[in-house]
């Protein structure tokens, strides 16, 4: 197969450093980044834009897709992860979708053209009001995107890869993607990311290559591990996004801090580079 740009998650907040958060990313000999940005305020913000944009330029290094946050409750469990959760709870979508609306906004002043973020708990049921809401409100938000030739990109995890499919042809909009996490779907109970690629890998643009387990507790998401230490499978994954013609980048996140973040991250981008020698 052939060899793909290599990517990392790193989480940008006002005091973030990011010319060193990037520096140590090239350390790793990565290509790129998925820029995380959980406080709103920064979306609206043109002098932080013009930071990110310089230092961006100044590092030579591309950013792929701004992973965008929104406000209010968030708790991510079974059970009061469908009330706080994205754009799926009522009460907060009007509020949400303005929050990505500004984060198109900030996408397109620093050169991104992709955005993701978690949508929730999508209901199975299509006639479910909090479904025909939730797509009405993505509709809504990925008309305001293609405008700016941008595309917007589902986090799996919290939905059945079917439902995902159904959303994404009920919003019928031609600028949706996917950004495939490949343990989320197992973390949630939702299905395993190898066979998930059968139901939606056309849209597949960008990844984070992530692995762990299913739940244990009906009440917690399962345990995530380092790449190649769970159940995603992440090689037979990386292989069938080739077959399928994936043309993005692969886009490590390990969601823990200190030195074995960074040992595990060095690790699965080895991981990474031994299935494109393949």
């Amino acid at each position: 197969m052939k060899s793909y740009p290599i990517g990392v998650m790193i989480t940008c907040r006002r005091d973030t450093d990011l010319t060193l958060e990037i520096q140590k990313a090239k350390d790793l000999e990565l290509d790129s980044c998925q820029l995380s940005i959980w406080d709103t305020s920064l979306f609206l913000d043109d002098a932080y834009a013009a930071h990110v944009r310089d230092v961006i330029a100044n590092a030579d290094f591309r950013i792929t897709t701004l992973w965008a946050g929104w406000s209010g409750p968030c708790e991510w469990n079974f059970t009061a992860g469908p009330a706080t959760i994205g754009l799926v709870p009522a009460a907060y979508r009007f509020q949400r979708l303005q929050e990505l609306k500004n984060a198109s906004d900030f996408a397109e002043k620093i050169g991104v053209s992709l955005v993701a973020t978690h949508v929730g708990f999508l209901p199975e049921n299509p006639d479910d009001p909090d479904f025909n809401g939730t797509v009405a409100a993505l509709r809504n938000l990925c008309q305001y995107m293609k405008a700016k030739k941008q595309f917007f990109l589902f986090e799996t995890g919290q939905e059945t890869p079917v439902t995902m499919l159904r959303t994404i042809q009920a919003i019928g909009t031609d600028n949706i993607g996917i950004n495939f996490d490949t343990a989320n779907l197992l973390l949630y109970g939702k299905g395993n990311a190898l066979d998930a690629l059968d139901v939606f890998g056309q849209y597949v643009m960008d990844t984070h290559i992530k692995d762990g387990f299913y739940p244990t507790d009906g009440m917690k998401l399962g345990r995530q591990v380092p790449v190649g230490e769970g159940k995603a499978n992440v090689g037979a994954v990386v292989r069938k996004l080739d077959e399928i013609g994936y043309t993005g980048t692969f886009t490590i996140e390990r969601e823990i801090t200190g030195e074995q973040q960074t040992r595990d991250i060095a690790a699965a981008r080895d991981l990474l580079r031994a299935e494109f020698s393949r």
